[in-house]
C-alpha cells in the first residue's frame, strides 16, 4: 500500500518533493522560472563587472590625475590687484591718478570654524580697525557660496598704527592679511566729480551681469561717470600668486608669482583743466550775483563749453558737487551723508551727485527762440524782412464757446513797436514769438508739426549720445505726446489735458510749458548756429594712452575719432539772420546782454533766457545764457558756452556774467564788465 502511495506521489510531480496538503500540487522548477533566474544572475554579474572596471579605472588609469588634484588642494591662489589707468585732461594734467595703499583682508574659509571663536576674532579685529562687526558679517554673507575670495575690511593710503598692529600680531588673526593695494587719487578734489565718477567693489548684481566679461568677486570697478563708461580700458588685469598651505590653511611656502598683473590703460579727455576750474568757479559766481539781486533760492547750476567745430567738450561743470575722495579708503555712511550722497541728505544738499549738465532738465526760456526763428524761416511762416508787432500782451481766442481769450504777457510791459526778426531776438520780445507760435498752431494738419520737426533735427527730445552716463533726452512736447501722457488712468481732467491747445504752441515758441532740455542739448544747438548749420557729436574722451603724467610722455594706443558734424539742411540765409540777432543781443543798445559782452574782445554772440518754473511752486526763474565766440570775425567760432543758474532770475543777471568768466579764461582776457542790474529789460 505504501509502495502504491509512493508511486502515486511521483506520478503527480516531476520533482522529488513531499506533497503539500495546502496546495493542489507541489511547487515545480519550471523552464520559465529557470529563465528568470538566469536573467537576474546575468544582470547582477554585469553590474558587478561595471563597478569592478570603474574602480580599476579610478585606481590604475586616473590615479595620477586625482593625486595631482589632491596636491592642488594644498595650493592657495591669491589675486594681485592691477593698477588702474589714470585720467588726464587734454594737456596731460592728471585728473584721476593712483596712490599706493594698504588693505586689511580676511578670508572667510580661514576664520575659526566654531562660531564663538570666529565672533571673538571679529570683535578683536573690530576694536583694532574701528570697523563694526556687523559690517564685516554683512560683507562675509554677501560672498554667499564663495568662501575663498577675501573680504576687504579696511583700506588706507598709508600704513597707520591699527594696520601695523595687525601686521605685527598676525598669529592672533588667522584668516586676516595685510596686503598692498592701489587707491584712487582725485588730484583736484570735487573738480568734475560727477563727470569723472568713482570706483568701488563690484556688487553681486553687477557681478551677475559682468562675470562673462572676466569680472570676479572682489574686483574694483567704475561706478558712474567716465570711471564706469571706460572701465574696460581703465581696470587692467589682475595678477595671480600661489603658495602652499597645510590642511589648516597655514602657509608652508613663499608666494610665487604665477601671472603678473597688467596695469590698466589711461584715457585722455577733451576737457581743459583750467577751463573746467573756471566754469565751476563761474557757477558759484553766478549764484553770488543772484543772491545780490535777492534771488535767495539760487542754489545750483551747470555750464557746458564745447568746440563747435567737432563737438569736443572743453568743460562740463555742475554745482553742487561732491568730493570723490569720500570713496577712497574706508567708506562709511557718515562720510557719504556729509557729502549729500545718501537718501537722507541728498535732497537737503540739492543732489550733489546729479550731473546737471547732461541729466538735469529745464525749460529753455528765451534761449529757445532761435529754434522757433529757424523753423519759421525754413517753413516760410516768416521771412528775413517780416515785421511783427511787439506789444505788452498777446491774446488767443478760446477754443471753448463762452470762455474769455487767453492772454500772454511780454517781459517788458511797455513794449509797443514793429520789429523784424534780428531785433526781436536782440530785445527778446515774447509777444513777437507768441504770434509766430500761434501761426504754427493754425497750420493745416497736412503740415504736421514743423516747429517740433525742426527742433528734433537740432537734437532736442533725444539724448546727444555723449560718452558718459546717465544722460537725459529731455522732452519735446507734441500733440501725440499729450494723448499718450494724459489718459483716464493718470489724469482726472484727461479729456481737456490730452488735447493740444493754442497755448501749447504759443508757449513752446518761447521755450516754456512742457519743454525740457539739458544744458548740453542747448550747447549743441548753439554749436550748430556757430558752425554753419552742422550738428556735432559731443564727446569727452579723445584717446587711450600709455604713460603720461609725471612719468613719461603719453603714447597713444587708440584714438577715438568723433563722428563728422552732420548738416541738417538749413538755408544759409536763414542762419545768417538768426546769428545777426544773436550778435545784436550782445552788442546793440537794446540787446539783453550787451552790458555784459559789449566791451569783451573777441566779440561774442548769444542769447539770454529767463525760464519760468511751475507757477504752483515758489521756485524762481531759471537764469540762462548761451552763445559763442568769436562772432562776426574772420576766424570761425572756437567755443560755445551755455550756462544755467537755477532759480537765478533774469538771464543777464546771473547766467550771462557766469558765461563771461569762461570766455575770459578761454581767450585769456582780463576784460572787466559790469553785470546788468535787475532793473534792466532782459529775456
Amino acid at each position: 500500500m505504501a509502495s502504491s502511495g509512493f508511486r502515486a506521489g511521483r506520478s503527480g510531480s516531476n520533482r522529488f518533493l513531499p506533497p503539500d496538503p495546502r496546495v493542489e500540487e507541489p511547487y515545480r522548477f519550471t523552464p520559465q522560472l529557470a529563465l528568470r533566474l538566469g536573467i537576474l544572475g546575468a544582470v547582477a554579474l554585469i553590474v558587478f563587472g561595471i563597478l569592478f572596471f570603474r574602480l580599476w579605472a579610478l585606481q590604475v588609469l586616473s590615479g595620477p590625475q586625482y593625486l595631482h588634484a589632491a596636491l592642488d588642494n594644498q595650493v592657495r591662489s591669491i589675486r594681485v590687484p592691477a593698477e588702474r589707468g589714470e585720467i588726464f585732461d587734454r594737456n596731460g594734467y592728471p585728473l584721476v591718478a593712483n596712490v599706493g595703499g594698504t588693505a586689511v583682508e580676511l578670508s572667510p574659509a580661514d576664520l575659526p570654524k566654531t562660531w564663538p571663536a570666529r565672533l571673538a576674532e571679529l570683535r578683536q579685529l573690530s576694536k583694532v580697525l574701528k570697523v563694526p562687526v556687523r559690517q564685516m558679517l554683512v560683507e562675509i554673507k554677501a560672498r554667499g557660496n564663495d568662501p575663498i575670495t577675501p573680504v576687504t575690511v579696511r583700506e588706507s593710503v598709508k600704513r597707520d598704527a591699527p594696520i601695523n598692529y595687525i601686521y605685527e600680531h598676525e598669529e592672533q588673526f588667522p584668516g586676516v592679511r595685510v596686503v598692498p593695494t592701489f587707491l584712487r587719487s582725485y588730484t583736484y578734489g570735487p573738480l568734475a566729480s560727477q563727470l569723472l565718477g568713482y570706483v568701488s567693489e563690484i556688487s553681486p548684481a553687477q557681478l551677475k551681469s559682468l562675470r562673462k566679461y572676466g569680472y570676479q568677486a572682489g574686483d574694483t570697478i567704475g561706478q558712474g561717470g567716465l570711471e564706469a563708461t571706460y572701465d574696460r580700458y581703465l581696470r587692467g588685469q589682475a595678477g595671480l600668486e600661489q603658495l602652499t598651505v597645510d590642511s589648516l590653511g597655514h602657509p608652508r611656502s613663499d608666494l610665487v608669482l604665477v601671472r603678473p598683473q597688467k596695469p590698466g590703460e589711461s584715457i585722455r579727455l577733451t576737457l581743459d583743466l583750467k577751463l573746467q576750474r573756471a566754469a565751476e568757479n563761474a557757477i558759484r559766481y553766478g549764484i553770488g550775483l543772484a543772491y545780490g539781486n535777492r534771488q535767495y533760492q539760487a542754489n545750483g547750476g551747470a555750464i557746458v563749453a564745447l568746440d563747435p567745430r567737432d563737438g569736443s567738450i572743453l568743460a562740463m561743470a555742475s554745482y553742487p558737487a561732491y568730493d570723490p575722495r569720500v570713496y577712497t579708503g574706508r567708506v562709511t555712511t557718515k562720510r557719504l551723508a556729509a557729502q549729500g550722497l545718501t537718501g537722507a541728505t541728498a535732497k537737503q544738499m540739492n543732489y550733489p551727485a546729479l550731473n546737471r549738465a547732461i541729466d538735469g532738465v529745464y525749460p529753455a526760456g528765451s534761449t529757445w527762440k532761435p529754434v522757433t526763428a529757424l523753423a519759421a524761416l525754413e517753413t516760410h511762416t516768416i521771412s528775413s524782412s517780416t515785421e511783427l508787432p511787439c506789444t505788452p500782451d498777446f491774446s488767443v481766442p478760446s477754443q471753448y464757446p463762452g470762455f474769455p481769450p487767453q492772454v500772454f504777457k511780454n517781459v517788458d510791459p511797455y513794449a509797443d513797436q514793429m520789429m523784424n526778426l534780428p531785433t526781436a531776438l536782440a530785445e527778446s520780445c515774447d509777444t513777437w514769438f507768441y504770434r509766430v507760435g500761434y501761426d504754427f498752431y493754425n497750420m493745416p494738419p497736412s503740415a504736421g508739426h514743423p516747429l517740433q520737426a525742426w527742433a528734433a533735427k537740432f537734437g532736442f527730445g533725444k539724448k546727444t549720445g555723449v560718452d558718459v552716463a546717465p544722460e537725459s533726452g529731455g522732452l519735446l512736447p507734441t500733440p501725440e505726446w499729450r494723448k499718450r501722457t494724459f489718459t483716464a488712468k493718470t489724469d482726472p481732467n484727461w479729456r481737456i489735458d490730452r488735447s493740444w491747445k493754442p497755448g501749447d504752441s504759443v508757449q513752446l515758441a518761447i521755450g516754456q510749458k512742457d519743454l525740457l532740455v539739458t544744458p548740453l542739448q542747448m550747447a549743441r544747438f548753439y554749436a550748430l548756429l556757430a558752425n554753419g548749420g552742422r550738428l556735432v557729436q559731443p564727446h569727452l574722451v579723445q584717446d587711450v594712452v600709455e604713460g603720461g603724467g609725471g612719468r613719461s610722455a603719453p603714447r597713444v594706443k587708440r584714438r577715438f575719432i568723433p563722428a563728422a558734424p552732420q548738416p541738417v539742411g538749413l538755408d544759409p540765409t536763414a542762419l545768417a539772420v538768426v546769428n545777426d540777432g544773436l550778435f545784436q543781443a550782445t552788442h546793440s543798445s537794446i540787446g539783453t546782454s550787451q552790458s555784459v559782452f559789449r566791451n569783451f574782445y573777441p566779440s561774442i554772440a548769444g542769447k539770454t533766457g529767463t525760464a519760468q518754473e511751475n507757477p504752483q511752486t515758489n521756485q524762481r526763474d531759471q537764469s540762462w545764457w548761451c552763445g559763442y565766440g568769436p562772432a562776426q570775425s574772420t576766424e570761425p567760432p572756437q567755443i560755445v558756452v551755455c550756462a544755467i543758474i537755477e532759480n537765478g532770475g533774469f538771464g543777464a543777471d546771473a547766467a550771462a556774467p557766469a558765461a563771461l568768466k569762461v570766455f575770459q579764461q578761454f581767450f585769456k582776457s582780463s576784460t572787466q564788465t559790469t553785470p546788468l542790474g535787475s532793473g534792466a529789460a532782459t529775456g
